[in-house]
């Protein structure tokens, strides 16, 4: 897969080529020149431009900074302007997703419409390309519906006149089609399984990723028997739909959550479906703005809040907040003991930063400590909340933040939290659905004791459902994901309405809460928030999309 990244040159060329349209409307197109569809790696070139348009970093970190588990910290952003309920329908960003995932569906409909012109494709190759373009086509539809609702929806070109006059679909009938589509992919036997793909076939799409999707699409939606059925697929059925494991680090298996995010153990057993980066070529630069300063960053701008920080549990397997709170925990000396991925996470003060030659160099984050990294004030160019970003730092990636990291779309922890949570919604979590998902989850993360590791018995259904969601959390930080947890548990107004804070130390100066530096003052409004705008320019050229979401 990583062969075909270097064309992505001449597939944009291709599709400048051939678009008569630009792509802020509901896509529409004259992709009709005969001379294109020639050969097979003319369609490798479309099909590849349709992953590139699929997903990103630059998408997943998007995301991630519109939850509760980063705040931006330096100057403005869209995703900021959100957050703190200023968001109007003008918003640059709504109307750059909104061209964007249709962008990327008209790639799709393109190749749909085309490859059958490639003369001499072996009929299981043209099959396996069309259902990979199709499940990006569902994927992006899934973005759209899951931004903004209601959506324009269609599965073939359509006019320039129609394009200003198409109405919004209901987002039930179009995951309908979303979950048809990734059954009968499933069903055509098209795909291949992860362990079927050779060396340069790493990164595409297999059945273990159509049945991942499937189960995520309805865990979107609170079907937790569909949930239970995929995700169950994924679990029980290594032979049809790929033998995915949790990753562990063969050198030190104590290290294993920290190194799955490594460029060393890229493709690994436990990823499901990444987006493929190559260093020098396609690459992403997220960390210049993220990581500690003594590490290149040029400016520390979206840092981890102390929320994200407090759902780490100690290793006694207590939580250092409310109920049950361990009793040893010090709140002065907050990081000891503490849940292992909280380090390969989230860097804090007086951090053990480990070099890819084995090196550790200490960062001091805390004000007084003087050094680079060290918090100076709330419009100083280091760290606001006293936090820098570890996950995803590539330790490879050129000085000034280029990085060739592949990320991960899915992996086999997120398929067993889904599978936990589905039994647990569907009735009380057994022990041995508990052993076979949250169990395993925390002995790869480090636990060791029984409190951390055992069936809580005595916990109500609510209770465990508590902790499987702070399970999430922690297991799946940083990775685009906690906003459309916080949607669907519909938990914006506890979570996202109100003071996000940064880390407590002697000496922080500024505006504390109890001792906690106050970073920004988040605003939600359950009537409007759950949803973006349809786009202004698009309400302008189509008046046809309103009314428009509620709220803006």
């Amino acid at each position: 897969m990583k062969k075909l990244i270097y064309s992505i040159a001449v597939i944009t060329a291709v599709i400048q080529f051939y678009s008569c349209q630009k792509l802020d409307i509901a896509p529409i197109s004259k992709f009709t020149e005969a001379n294109y569809w020639t050969d097979i790696d003319k369609a490798k070139l479309m099909l590849n431009m349709g992953y590139n348009q699929m997903y990103s970093a630059g998408i997943m970190w998007r995301d991630e900074f519109l939850s509760d588990n980063m705040v931006h910290t330096y100057g403005t952003s869209d995703q900021n302007s959100i957050r703190r309920g200023e968001a109007t329908a003008s918003l640059n960003l709504f109307a750059n997703e909104w061209k964007d995932a249709y962008g990327g569906i008209k790639t799709c409909l393109v190749f749909l419409a085309n490859v059958d012109r490639v003369p001499g494709m072996p009929e299981a190759t043209k099959n396996r390309m069309i259902d990979e373009i199709r499940f990006i086509r569902a994927y992006l539809y899934f973005r759209l519906v899951n931004y903004y609702g209601d959506v324009p929806f269609f599965t073939t070109e359509i006019s320039l006149d129609d394009a200003y006059k198409i109405k919004r679909t209901p987002k039930n009938e179009i995951l309908a089609f979303i979950h048809s589509e990734l059954d009968d992919i499933m069903n055509r036997g098209n795909l291949p399984r992860a362990e079927n793909l050779v060396a340069e076939e790493k990164g595409r799409i297999t059945i273990g990723a159509a049945c991942a999707f499937q189960a995520r699409a309805y865990l979107y939606e609170g079907n937790y028997q569909k949930v239970k059925e995929y995700a169950g697929y994924l679990i029980n059925d290594p032979s049809k739909y790929g033998a995915y494991q949790l990753f562990q680090y063969p050198a030190k298996k104590e290290e294993s959550y920290f190194m799955l995010f490594t460029p060393e153990n890229e493709y690994n057993n436990e990823v499901i479906l990444d987006i493929t980066y190559v260093p020098n070529l396609k690459y992403w630069t997220n960390m210049s703005q993220m990581a500690p300063i003594s590490k290149n960053a040029e400016i520390s701008a979206d840092n981890p809040t102390q929320e994200l920080v407090d759902c780490y549990l100690t290793m006694n397997g207590l939580p250092v907040k409310g109920t049950g709170k361990d009793p040893a925990y010090n709140e002065n000396d907050p990081y000891v003991n503490r849940d292992p991925r909280l380090s390969a996470t989230v860097v804090y003060d007086n951090y053990k930063w480990q070099n890819k030659n084995g090196s550790v160099d200490v960062i001091r984050t805390a004000a007084g400590t003087n050094t680079s990294d060290s918090y100076k004030g709330p419009v100083e160019r280091q760290t606001k909340t006293g936090y820098y970003v570890h996950k995803y730092y590539d330790w490879t990636m050129t000085p000034n933040n280029q990085s060739g990291l592949n990320i991960i779309m899915f992996r086999f922890a997120d398929v067993l939290l889904m599978y936990a949570e589905a039994c647990n919604e569907l009735g009380k979590i057994t022990q041995q659905e508990w052993d076979t998902t949250i169990r395993p989850i925390r002995e790869r993360a480090g636990f060791k004791v029984a409190a951390a590791l055992d069936y809580p018995a005595a916990k109500s259904q609510g209770e465990i459902r508590d902790v499987i969601r702070n399970e999430r959390r922690v297991e799946l930080a940083l990775e685009g994901l906690r906003w459309y947890d916080v949607k669907r548990w519909k938990i914006g107004q506890e979570v996202l309405n109100g003071t996000m804070h940064g880390f407590r130390f002697s000496g922080a100066g500024g505006d504390t809460d109890g001792g906690y530096v106050r970073v920004n003052q988040y605003k939600f409004n359950d009537n409007r928030d759950y949803l973006w705008s349809v786009p202004l320019t698009q309400m302008d050229l189509n008046q046809n999309l309103k009314p428009n979401n509620p709220g803006y």
